[in-house]
């Protein structure tokens, strides 16, 4: 088994997607996206839309628990990240993507690491490649960004690092809510530290999805759920994020709400809940007139940390369904198994109305 986070991915080749009239055949998907729905359910007639919780709201904690019981995603507003922020990190986003191909990749993410330019990192486990490229960032953007600006790369350093910091603290905010919903507290989870007091590692991840002259066969990101405790999306004003909804609903577009932020549950607080919050299973598609970028902010536990069901949700009636494991072993399990990982980790079958995306059979191409 891979044990360590560099291991953990393949690096695929790059190409240039802005300079394609034609969809190539390495980027040609099925020619018709609802059939990735495990239930046939229609995304682009479908009425529901998920919660907006605004962070103010006396219920907070509550609206927050039922949306992620029963979505496993949600919206946030009124989260105190200021939308001048939000602009910088989008138009740094841009200014990054739009540099020529060769510049970007003097700072492509080399075999053996993690922060860099290059393709979606589940690429691997697909036949066919996306539509899309990106740059990961794990830790200081300085590095790679004095490869892409040898004499003007304080300015990106100086946004990703305002942005890291900001989304650390509202991460561990949401962490707490989340955890405070299933009746948690600071004497039950040590390794959260207290409130205010973040402790968990991160990574940030931009994506581009580029205008694409055939979008009804490509795919901007294929379905997959979080490898995190939870993720926290900034897109720009263009649709294209969709998640998928149990119990015959399928693919709900996410529609960009202004000023609001997209809250994944990830697979390791679906552990921690004990299968009780499903890590929400999500996807991008692109279109043909507007390009979309993302800012993903992936949360974690600190490295050494393992991960189990919290011993106050489990009980006679609710036996513990994971073993205990670290990040950094699950995102190993995870490059092995995919879209089998949390069943490759699984003490005993879940109860029934306990979701867990990671066990659809959804994907298809051709």
């Amino acid at each position: 088994m891979v044990t360590k986070l560099s291991d953990a991915f393949k690096v695929n080749h790059v190409l240039d997607l802005n300079s394609f009239t034609e969809l190539p055949e390495t980027h040609a998907w099925t020619s018709k996206l609802d059939s990735y729905s495990a239930s046939g359910g229609s995304c682009t007639s479908n009425p529901e839309t998920i919660p907006i919780i605004d962070l103010n709201n006396k219920n907070t904690i509550d609206l927050i628990g039922h949306a992620c019981k029963t979505w496993g995603v949600f919206q946030v507003i009124n989260h105190n990240i200021s939308k001048n922020l939000l602009d910088e990190i989008e138009l740094k986003g841009k200014g990054l993507f739009s540099l020529p191909m060769h510049q970007k990749l003097r700072a492509a993410r080399p075999p053996d690491g993690l922060s860099g330019y290059g393709v979606a990192r589940i690429s691997s486990f697909f036949p066919k490649l996306m539509w899309s490229e990106g740059f990961t960032i794990v830790g200081s953007p300085l590095e790679n960004a004095i490869q892409l600006w040898p004499e003007d790369y304080q300015n990106f350093c100086d946004t990703i690092e305002e942005y890291q910091k900001a989304m650390k603290k509202l991460a561990g905010k949401l962490m707490w809510l989340m955890l405070g919903s299933l009746g948690i507290t600071e004497d039950d989870v040590e390794w959260v530290g207290c409130k205010g007091e973040e402790r968990g590692c991160s990574a940030l991840q931009l994506n581009s999805y580029p205008t694409c002259p055939d979008p009804d066969r490509a795919m901007g990101l294929a379905a997959h759920t979080d490898s995190t405790i939870l993720t926290i999306l900034h897109q720009s004003n263009t649709r294209g994020l969709q998640v998928f909804k149990e119990e015959g609903t399928g693919w709900v577009t996410v529609p960009p709400h202004p000023g609001a932020l997209v809250v994944h549950v990830g697979d390791l607080m679906h552990i921690l809940s004990n299968g009780l919050y499903p890590s929400v299973l999500h996807r991008a598609i692109v279109n043909r007139t507007q390009h979309r970028l993302s800012v993903a902010y992936l949360y974690g536990p600190p490295a050494s940390v393992k991960i189990s069901p919290l011993q106050k949700l489990v009980d006679i009636s609710h036996p513990q369904m994971y073993r205990p494991i670290t990040w950094s072993e699950y995102l190993g399990t995870k490059a092995k198994h995919f879209d089998k990982a949390l069943t490759s980790v699984r003490l005993c079958a879940p109860r029934s109305r306990v979701v867990n995306s990671n066990d659809h059979k959804i994907v298809k191409v051709g």
